[in-house]
């Protein structure tokens, strides 16, 4: 059991070993899909997962949820520019599981500009209410690659993901805070 100092801990440091992220996320209460309605602001909880660096090389910026049907998984950013949703590429999740974001050639902002190739309006995922790791909670589930994130509820403007890929042992988390 986590306690309150370990979840105040997780949010202020952005960084924890993984079974004391483990620990808070499973005290944490589930979360209802319509409850994730809107833009969320996206930040990663350092546990120590192969992929930590990626997101934030890429430019990632968070998600945004308009239904259970409608969702973009992947809003990215160029500088201070408006978030666009992107199409997840199932190739790039395994290349971010085994290249470091510091030993890939292709300079940040270079990379971030590529992705407007990604740019999309179609939804790339939905949500379902699904269990994980024992509680039955809003779950995002991607169209077209084997990964799903689960939600648990902080408060009403922020939420703990937990990201798990197919043949990936170590799920890898994430924050995310409501946008206007």
């Amino acid at each position: 059991m986590a306690s309150a100092d370990s979840l105040q801990r997780l949010l202020r440091e952005r960084h924890s070993g993984l079974e004391e992220a483990l620990a808070v996320f499973d005290d944490l209460a589930p979360v209802e899909p319509a409850m994730l309605w809107g833009r969320w602001q996206g930040s990663e909880i350092r546990t120590g997962h192969p992929m930590e660096g990626w997101l934030e090389v890429c430019g990632w910026y968070g998600k945004q949820f308009l239904d259970s049907e409608t969702v973009h998984p992947l809003l990215m950013r160029i500088g201070a520019g408006e978030p666009f949703p992107i199409r997840p590429l199932p190739g790039a999740l395994e290349l971010a599981r085994r290249v470091s974001p510091q030993a890939f050639q292709l300079p940040g902002p270079l990379l971030r500009r590529s992705l407007l190739l990604l740019r999309t309006r179609r939804s790339q995922a939905r949500l379902r209410l699904m269990e994980v790791r024992g509680v039955v909670s809003a779950t995002m589930l991607y169209d077209h690659l084997p990964v799903h994130d689960a939600f648990r509820l902080v408060d009403d403007d922020t939420v703990l993901g937990l990201m798990q890929a197919k043949g990936d042992p170590r799920p890898y988390l994430f924050l995310l805070e409501r946008r206007p």
